[in-house]
């Protein structure tokens, strides 16, 4: 048997229709795409799931996967040898067509609605601003999609109503047919050829979109962005993707998000800090100074006398707000010493003397001094 059991993967039953399977590794894919989920396992999920799917997805594969845990068939089979008990295939079968042939009457089946199939997903890059991505805003943007015909109610008919109900699959879009093989008859199902799996045979073709039931059209599309968003990640709006050529579900609109830098402030997770320069005389002696912060407006912070080069100040609650959350990250703020370019006479004797007071009262200078002697 396979080491994985792909139906576990998924989460689905074994008895599970194709459509079911479908829709749960739609779901599953969307949770842990890469881009989407940041997580470390989300790369390795996101492979299992798509190896499942690759099997069970396929009637064929998923036949001989609950017939021999292999996607495959037999292990090893090449054509000559089955397992020691069949003669070799050289000719007119077809290799392990044959084996599909059989092995898709155990697969399901019955009688299904017309085929519902998934529109195509619309994958999209939206720049926004650094203040946009941190309050939140709404835009519109023009895109390009597949939509049904309103016409023809995506049926390719005109009016929506020139057709009859395809008498081979009365309307389900699905047809039942016996094969005989050398093991015997087998019963197979697949999509009616003669209404395309539709269920409908179109007696005038809808004139807006030529009887295709669909078309391509521009629109304009209103985004909501929420507060928080951060460079990178994916804003997905269901049901905004492409409508499918046939039955079914539009897909879903994904919008990767790229945020412009900012000209002072960097964002770190939910934080965001910049660098304070100041006259190294407002670090000596201390001092209130005015600072701005996100929302425009500026608050005070106090120096402390003798405050250190490099420190930094954290204003809590000053940061960007949590994506759907009332919590706020912090606001953090290095302080830098700036010297001035030039000195005159004056100063520079004013410093000389300060120097000359203060020299004994630099311990990490002395430090490296004693480690360097």
């Amino acid at each position: 048997m396979a080491e994985k059991d792909f139906y576990k993967v998924l989460g689905v039953d074994k008895k599970a229709s194709q459509d079911e399977i479908k829709s749960a590794y739609r779901k599953l894919a969307k949770q842990y795409h890469p881009d989407i989920n940041k997580t470390p396992e989300a790369q390795e999920k996101f492979k299992e799931i798509n190896e499942a799917y690759e099997v069970l997805g396929d009637e064929k594969k998923r036949a001989n996967y609950d017939q021999f845990g292999s996607a495959n068939g037999f292990q090893g089979f090449n054509g000559g040898n089955a397992g020691g008990g069949f003669g070799g295939f050289s000719g007119g079968f077809g290799g392990f067509d044959i084996f599909n042939d059989i092995f898709s009457a155990f697969g399901g089946g019955g009688t299904r609605a017309n085929v519902m199939e998934q529109g195509e997903d619309i994958n999209l890059q939206m720049t926004i601003s650094f203040e946009e991505a941190v309050f939140g805003c709404k835009k519109d943007i023009s895109i390009s999609r597949i939509e049904k015909c309103e016409e023809c109610h995506g049926t390719g008919a005109k009016n929506g109503t020139e057709y009859t109900t395809c008498p081979d699959c009365n309307g389900t879009g699905r047809v039942r047919y016996t094969q005989n093989t050398i093991f015997g008859t087998t019963i197979r199902e697949g999509g009616c050829k003669r209404c395309d799996a539709t269920g409908k045979i179109i007696k005038e073709k809808c004139t807006f979109c030529s009887g295709k039931g669909y078309k391509k059209v521009n629109k304009i599309v209103s985004v909501k962005v929420p507060a928080g968003i951060d460079d990178g990640q994916v804003l997905r709006m269901e049901g905004y993707g492409n409508a499918p050529y046939k039955m079914g579900e539009n897909g879903d609109l994904n919008l990767k998000i790229k945020v412009q830098p900012h000209k002072l402030f960097v964002r770190n997770g939910f934080d965001i800090s910049y660098d304070l320069w100041l006259p190294f005389t407002t670090l000596i002696l201390g001092g209130k100074v005015d600072i701005p912060t996100l929302d425009g407006k500026k608050t005070t912070i106090e120096i402390k006398e003798l405050t250190q080069t490099g420190t930094i100040m954290r204003l809590k609650n000053k940061g960007i707000k949590y994506l759907n959350r009332e919590l706020y990250g912090d606001m953090l703020v290095t302080l830098k010493a700036e010297f001035p370019k030039t000195l005159d006479k004056a100063t520079k004797d004013n410093l000389k003397a300060l120097a000359n007071q203060t020299a004994g009262n630099y311990p990490k200078y002395k430090k490296f001094l004693d480690m360097v002697k």
